[in-house]
């Protein structure tokens, strides 16, 4: 049963909580809708929210040549393989052992590759000897044998080009655009050094121990993992904020989970985003769920229709979001001390989880697949030790706070660069300009033409 705009019937009332449920029965019980289709809304009526996978016309769409090639760019695999913490002893070892054969190159150096028009699978171009030879240099490129060398960008140059670009953080498309020309072009000397700089930030962020159970957020990987006894059990992927409000560097503790927060807009939010939105669309607030209070979050309400947005008091004005769907904190909420006022969360726009950059926030991080990271952090206690707790609270749609006695650790930190235990040497974007004199691409100014859209205007934590 399909709507007009291609919604079908039971993701409506699904949304629709309790009363869409007994609908969904009613219909159910007529032949309108199966009894497995109302099973399954049931067991999972949040995953037809808005940004959570569902709600979606079930009508397959002939997708074109675009939609196949957008697609593909958008399929990646940039989380680490392994179970080995970017706190650890192997990644020192294996840091220690990337420096000396970086410095091993660097003593012979590589070529630089022009700039000029993105070279395509199966292009001609002079500029595919030098990119050979650079690939060659860092391992991507075997050695050939071969006495005649083509220009093609053939498939054997292309799978290296791809394997370059997941080395160095970029979107895996194969194709030699300018973001990966200017990875390629940091100079061997700049990338000893980069190393030896993340080294000391390792080592730093190891000290004086590492617990046993910890959380840890790589802002320029754009990748949160969850370790306990020494070894990594889940790692997400993550939202992290944009330039001008960077995730800082910290080290914190959760303390609770909240289900179904209201989301308290920060001052420098609203004075920043959310009142000069205001000033053009008045009528936002109400689309969102926004409501207005004099003076603290817990005073009186104010109807927004009675505020002149162009002259109002915005220091003495305060916005809190009702929980739910549209709110820019998702289902859940991992509240963790520090002196940033920053923390963990969920969203509704999970698809900005497909973009390989995703420097898009305000500061705070989001977590792609947060329940699975909220059922980790909160096993150790009462009540919640086998799995499925969390799925429970989401069913009930009710409020609440989950205060830890078990507090987990939290840390911030900004690895632009480290080795795998299998050798493998990866770098990241300096996302915040934060390795300088060391440069690195994907630093603020420069512009890939082949890069994804700018994030949507929203507001966001």
């Amino acid at each position: 049963m399909a709507l007009f705009d291609g919604t079908t019937a039971q993701g409506v009332l699904a949304r629709s909580g309790g009363v869409g449920m007994l609908m969904l029965a009613m219909l159910a019980a007529v032949g309108v809708v199966t009894l497995p289709t109302v099973q399954a809304q049931a067991a999972e009526w949040w995953e037809q929210l808005p940004g959570f996978g569902g709600a979606q016309s079930t009508q397959p769409r002939r997708r074109s040549a675009q939609d196949r090639e957008a697609a593909e760019r958008q399929q990646f695999e940039d989380l680490r393989p392994n179970a080995t913490p970017w706190l650890s002893e192997e990644t020192i070892s294996a840091i220690d052992g990337a420096i000396e054969r970086y410095e091993r190159i660097a003593q012979r150096g590589w070529p630089t590759v022009a700039r000029g028009r993105t070279i395509r699978p199966g292009d001609d171009d002079e500029r595919i000897a030098a990119v050979k030879q650079r690939l060659r240099a860092t391992g991507e490129l075997p050695r050939s044998d071969d006495y005649f060398e083509t220009l093609t960008l053939d498939d054997r140059v292309e799978q290296a080009v791809r394997k370059f670009q997941r080395n160095n953080g970029l979107r895996v498309t194969g194709r030699v655009d300018r973001a990966t020309i200017d990875a390629m072009n940091v100079p061997a000397a700049d990338r000893v050094a980069q190393l030896k700089r993340n080294r000391e930030r390792i080592i730093a962020m190891m000290q004086p121990r590492t617990e046993e159970k910890y959380v840890l957020v790589n802002v320029p990987a754009f990748e949160l993992e969850a370790v306990e006894r020494y070894e990594v059990r889940q790692r997400h992927r993550v939202i992290v904020g944009r330039e001008g409000r960077e995730t800082p560097d910290l080290k914190g503790t959760i303390r609770a989970v909240n289900f179904f927060p209201y989301w308290r807009v920060p001052t420098s939010v609203a004075t920043l985003d959310l009142i000069p939105r205001l000033r053009k669309e008045p009528e936002y607030l109400n689309q969102e769920g926004i409501r207005v209070y004099d003076g603290s979050y817990d005073g009186p309400e104010i109807p927004a229709t009675q505020i002149d947005w162009s002259a109002v008091d915005q220091n003495r004005i305060r916005f809190k979001q009702d929980p739910g769907d549209r709110n820019a904190l998702g289902l859940v909420r991992l509240d963790m001390s520090n002196e940033h006022g920053v923390y963990m969360h969920d969203t509704p726009m999970k698809n900005l989880f497909d973009q390989r950059g995703r420097a898009f926030s305000a500061g705070c991080v989001r977590v792609q697949g947060v329940m699975d990271l909220v059922e980790w952090v909160a096993q150790g206690e009462a009540g919640w030790e086998q799995p499925g707790r969390v799925r429970d609270v989401l069913a009930a749609g009710q409020a609440l706070d989950l205060q830890l006695s078990r507090p987990v650790p939290v840390i911030f930190a900004y690895f632009t660069a480290w080795a795998e235990p299998n050798g493998e040497v990866q770098f990241r974007p300096d996302l915040y300009g934060r390795d300088f004199p060391v440069k690195v691409a994907g630093q603020p100014g420069e512009t890939d033409p082949d890069a994804p859209p700018p994030p949507p205007n929203g507001i966001a934590p």
